[in-house]
């Protein structure tokens, strides 16, 4: 004879058991999330600047063979900053001293948040229902995605320029106080505070619970999330303004002592260096990583694709000016501004040109590109989106 009582008990122990051990799972998923840094990027989506944590600057959005303008918004003053996408909304700051959000289908204005000093090339990073930049007077500010509202600043020692990287209920950000701050996202607390010798400029790479930073300092630094402690350091090779890409064990950036520079973090010496043979000139750009190449600008207006293994040069493509917009890639095509005032779709497996847009001025920003469209801004004020 079956006994109900006894077989309700085990039931309801066996629903608890189960209802726990997939709270625990949901915890071990965030934590590891948080830990790794590897909340993945979908095709919809440029959450911050370079796209990722990793600081790639590659989406899987499919881009068009031949973009289209769809429509062009002007923000009224220059824009340096360049764009975030999240839920079918564009954020960008802008020379004006606002930050702006704009319909991604249709270019119309949402919302505009006064910041009061201007933005310069801090870049929006958007999650958990919220917006960060900072601007020039060296306010951090928080505000609500949806409705614009502030919700919290914080008031660093100098001007802002590196973009935040949004990391669980944490935000990252540099200031050029010298300072590599990590604030509670949700209220602004400050968990932790890490100085260096210099400005931070770059936008921190996350890979691992680790921030790495290249900094004006000529020290690239790796800073542990969750507790601030500097848990590796070495030399940057130069003065450096430009933000890494940190792909496996392997960090990539450029610097103005006219270098781009591979370095093995598990080692923590240098791959390699690669300087052009002719022309020799600071990377400003940050670079782009995808199978194996390593795509960025240069102040000697080229953009350079180089073999991540050994730095050679893969190609080159000459423009007219600097080129420190940083590129973006998209299934097999590369996307970047020049101070021409072109903005350049190349061929990512020989750096052909394979389209070019005219705009009204430099393009100093970088693109962002999801769901199938393409974001930049120029030095006139105008944000441009293309697609099919």
């Amino acid at each position: 004879m079956i006994n109900m009582k006894r077989t309700v008990i085990v039931a309801r122990k066996r629903f608890a058991d189960g209802a726990m051990i997939a709270l625990i799972m949901g915890v071990l998923a965030a934590t590891l999330a948080f830990e790794r840094g590897t909340f993945s990027q979908t095709a919809d989506a440029w959450p911050q600047f370079r796209g990722n944590y990793r600081l790639t600057g590659v989406s899987p959005s499919t881009s068009p063979a031949t973009p289209k303008l769809l429509w062009t918004y002007d923000a009224g003053d220059v824009i340096e900053s360049s764009a975030a996408i999240s839920n079918g909304v564009v954020f960008v700051g802008t020379g004006k001293g606002e930050l702006i959000s704009v319909d991604l289908a249709s270019g119309k204005l949402k919302w505009k948040y006064q910041t009061k000093d201007p933005v310069a090339e801090s870049s929006p990073a958007v999650g958990n229902g919220m917006v960060f930049i900072g601007d020039l007077g060296g306010v951090f500010h928080a505000v609500n995605s949806a409705t614009g509202k502030g919700v919290w600043t914080y008031k660093t020692g100098s001007e802002i320029k590196s973009s935040p990287v949004i990391v669980g209920d944490r935000v990252l950000i540099g200031s050029y106080d010298g300072a590599l701050y990590c604030f509670a996202a949700a209220n602004g607390k400050t968990l932790w505070k890490v100085q260096t010798d210099n400005y931070v400029h770059c936008t921190p790479g996350v890979v691992d619970n680790v921030a790495y930073i290249a900094g004006c300092d000529e020290i690239f630094r790796g800073i542990r999330i969750s507790d601030g402690k500097e848990v590796m350091k070495m030399s940057a090779g130069g003065y450096t303004g430009a933000s890494p890409v940190i792909v496996g064990t392997n960090a990539y950036f450029g610097n103005f002592n006219n270098e781009v520079v591979g370095l093995n973090l598990s080692t923590r010496r240098q791959m390699w260096t690669y300087t052009h043979p002719q022309r020799q000139f600071p990377f400003y750009s940050s670079a782009a990583f995808i199978d194996g190449k390593v795509v960025l600008g240069g102040r000697d207006k080229m953009v350079h694709c180089l073999n991540a293994a050994n730095g050679k040069a893969i190609w080159t493509f000459t423009t007219r000016a600097r080129v420190e917009s940083s590129p973006a890639i998209s299934n097999g095509r590369v996307f970047v501004g020049s101070n021409d005032g072109r903005f350049y779709m190349l061929d990512l497996a020989k750096g052909t040109k394979l389209w070019e847009f005219t705009a009204g001025a430099a393009l100093s920003a970088s693109p962002a590109i999801a769901a199938g469209r393409i974001v930049i801004g120029d030095q006139n004020g105008k944000l441009y989106c293309f697609g099919a």
